[in-house]
């Protein structure tokens, strides 16, 4: 009997549903399919003070080892699609405490290097009031080198891009005109939260696009996103600053702002969040996703009665969100950073990796890392790199990013 053979057999002992799924022919060695049918009865079920959002599920079958040894989980047949025949995962950074790799992953396509910042407001760093988040870099070449091995932390160099003026506590990234904007969360009661506009190559200048709403500073800028089609920039704002304890106490309500950069006009095109974190559209710019991470209240701990979802609206012909709908409700952890590929499916980072979503809001697959990923993007077809707080990955798949003309 052949290795194929044995698989698919092993498979019909588990049931059709998986068998409908994945065949031994089509699945590659880095993936494993999770049947999503043998935990939809447990034997037991542990109350939420002991299994809540906290926790990552181990289904049926599976080990905390074994779901790492092959960290491709395929929840729908679609997923093979997306993932390719071959595809990898490496380690390529790792920091004992400090969280380095965060969020505001972007990728320049003119240097080949992928961007990405360090947690504004994290104990273990010391950033937030005193001392503000870094943007670090790494070369996709030397990511790719080592792209056969499944730890190679060390082997890549990270390297400290010194913006100037500095980007004061930077979150969120995404090209724009040849450029990177960042969102910066702020620092204390007089460096406000804003939009930055940073050159990806030396001497790394920096501009401020926007500072405040009608005079009022925003809480702490997090995610930022351009539309496809009209080229207005749509950005999120959220307290996490302030239960970071680097920001004031909030002085606007949650919002997602929309800024015609031509004009200079703000308006506000979303509110009734919790907290709304990442931003981005769909391919055609016919959707806008929203994560909402109201679950997580920073240094003031969990709420799990609150929200760890993900929102999509109807994008307008005025460019103006309308028709809101949920979309996806997150375990574990809750959605952060938000992207699409170029066939509209949708990509968060969660409590254990990147969870993957068709534009119907079917769960697909993830990428499991073991541990919360705040954002990740793609570097144009087939590359991905992952920021999970103390762990920098990089992927190769065979999807390709959602990358318009007007972003690069």
């Amino acid at each position: 009997m052949t290795a194929a053979s044995v698989l698919v057999a092993a498979l019909a002992l588990l049931g059709p549903s998986l068998l409908s799924q994945a065949d031994g022919s089509s699945l590659p060695a880095q993936a494993q399919v999770i049947d999503q049918k043998s935990f939809n009865v447990l034997n037991t079920t542990q109350p939420p003070s002991e299994f809540n959002a906290d926790n990552i599920f181990v289904s049926p079958g599976h080990t905390e080892e074994s779901l790492t040894k092959r960290p491709f989980h395929v929840y729908d047949k679609e997923f093979l699609n997306i993932i390719g025949k071959n595809p990898t995962l490496t380690r390529i950074a790792h920091s004992p405490k400090d969280p380095l790799y965060h969020e505001a992953v972007v990728w320049s396509k003119e240097t080949e290097e992928v961007f990405f910042v360090q947690n504004a407001g994290a104990k273990n760093s010391s950033t937030g009031l005193h001392k503000s988040a870094i943007i670090e870099k790494i070369s996709l070449a030397d990511a790719a080198a080592v792209s056969n091995k499944s730890d190679a932390a060390g082997l890549v160099k990270v390297t400290a891009v010194p913006s100037s003026p500095m980007v004061v506590n930077p979150n969120g990234a995404t090209n724009y005109r040849g450029q990177i904007i960042l969102t910066g969360e702020g620092q204390g009661n007089n460096t406000p939260p804003a939009l930055w506009v940073m050159n990806p190559q030396k001497p790394y200048n920096t501009t401020v696009l926007l500072n405040n709403y009608f005079g009022r500073q925003f809480n702490s800028l997090n995610d930022v996103s351009i539309h496809p089609k009209n080229k207005d920039v749509y950005f999120t704002d959220t307290i996490y600053g302030y239960v970071q304890d680097f920001r004031p106490a909030p002085g606007l309500q949650d919002q997602v702002y929309r800024l015609n950069p031509d004009t200079g006009a703000v308006t506000v095109v979303a509110d009734r969040f919790d907290h709304p974190n990442g931003f981005t559209f769909s391919p055609d710019g016919k959707y806008a996703y929203v994560t909402d991470t109201g679950i997580n209240y920073g240094f003031y701990g969990m709420n799990f009665t609150r929200a760890a979802s993900i929102y999509r609206f109807d994008v307008k012909e005025d460019g103006t969100l309308d028709n809101r709908k949920v979309f996806a409700f997150v375990s574990p952890g809750a959605p952060d950073g938000i992207h699409c590929d170029s066939e509209g499916n949708v990509y968060a980072g969660c409590g254990d990796g990147i969870q993957v979503w068709n534009p119907s809001g079917k769960l697909l697959g993830k990428i499991y890392v073991g541990s919360t990923s705040a954002n990740f993007n793609f570097a144009g077809k087939g590359r991905m790199v992952i920021c999970a707080e103390t762990d920098l990955y990089y992927v190769t798949v065979a999807a390709e990013g959602n990358f318009v003309e007007s972003e690069m």
